[in-house]
């Protein structure tokens, strides 16, 4: 358009030029082939500025939309640098002010989990007593009563089997089956006392020991391999080992795997820990994907910052990935 107005213009001087000269130095003719000349350099100088205006407007607009997919993946660290005040380069900067306010949004996150974190610790000390008292009163009332009574039972065996040892047996299969009553008690009143979170362990103490004895207990061939849990928050490493203790539950319950793989590793300024077993699978877009062990492994990721991501299809397992924002180095650990 400014090309087709420029020829004009330059037409119309021309004629001008023409109409009042007396003794004009160029013809009408040629004053129409001077302003084709004209037009065809406009217009190959128009289409040269408009590709190359076109262009470096769809690289800044790439650049944008790298950005926002890097800002997707959780590297809210990343900025796009554009210092031209035009529209595209007032988009950019509220872009990185976004990101910003993600990245702040995502160490008050952090931190108020390392807060709630101290708050479930204090409130597990205050429960502590309580939870003595009542397995006290479960181990008077149970296991030690039966303890009684096979030593009753066993002292009567003692003496009949001296005087008459048949009439020993069927006492001792009393004494038999009360033992293995006390026993059964006990190994419920162990695992009710068994620690369901990291109790001042770190979480590669607390993952291997879950790990070991899982493999003891269980037929399912689990595979770990973890790496780069160095510097995590005490917040996060709670939620962490909460979260594949869930994971691996759900596997337990609902996934009839045979194998089990879990393993962490740092991918820039991320944490990935990867679950993933040969169940039966299940799909993504059925109510399955609202359960409760799901949902609950969703919730403890986002309380930290993290993105959670699932790929299952039936038949052939299920597979977790879950992002964890580190630290940048010189942060307050402590929030």
């Amino acid at each position: 358009m400014m090309g087709l107005m420029g020829t004009l213009f330059f037409f119309l001087i021309i004629q001008f030029y023409i109409l009042i000269s007396e003794n004009p130095h160029i013809t009408l003719a040629g004053s129409l082939y001077l302003t084709l000349l004209v037009l065809l350099i406009f217009l190959l100088l128009s289409i040269y500025f408009g590709f190359r205006t076109g262009y470096l407007f769809k690289g800044r607009l790439d650049d944008i939309s790298t950005f926002v997919s890097v800002l997707r993946s959780g590297k809210f660290s990343a900025r796009v640098d554009d210092c031209r005040q035009d529209e595209i380069g007032i988009l950019t900067e509220e872009l990185n002010q976004l990101a910003v306010y993600i990245q702040e949004q995502v160490k008050s996150l952090q931190r108020l989990a390392d807060e709630k974190s101290e708050l479930a610790d204090q409130a597990h000390q205050a429960a502590v007593m309580e939870e003595r008292h009542r397995l006290a009163r479960d181990l008077h009332d149970s296991v030690s009563q039966q303890l009684f009574a096979l030593n009753m039972l066993s002292s009567a065996a003692v003496r009949t089997v001296q005087k008459k040892p048949k009439d020993a047996e069927p006492i001792l299969i009393q004494v038999a089956e009360i033992a293995s009553k006390a026993q059964g008690e006990m190994r419920a009143l162990l695992l009710h006392l068994r620690p369901i979170d990291l109790k001042g362990e770190s979480l590669l103490e607390g993952l291997k020991k879950l790990i070991q004895e899982l493999k003891e207990k269980t037929p399912i061939d689990i595979s770990a391999d973890f790496k780069h849990l160095e510097g995590l928050t005490k917040g996060a490493e709670a939620h962490l080992f909460r979260i594949v203790q869930e994971g691996i539950s759900n596997i337990l319950r609902h996934a009839e795997a045979t194998q089990v793989k879990i393993s962490t590793r740092k991918t820039d300024s991320n944490l990935n820990l990867y679950i993933s077993d040969n169940g039966r699978g299940f799909s993504v877009d059925q109510q399955k994907m609202t359960s409760y062990g799901l949902q609950t492994m969703r919730e403890r990721c986002e309380e930290i910052g993290g993105i959670f991501q699932i790929r299952s299809k039936e038949n052939e397992g299920t597979y977790i990935n879950i992002r964890i924002p580190l630290r940048e180095e010189g942060e307050n650990h402590n929030g």
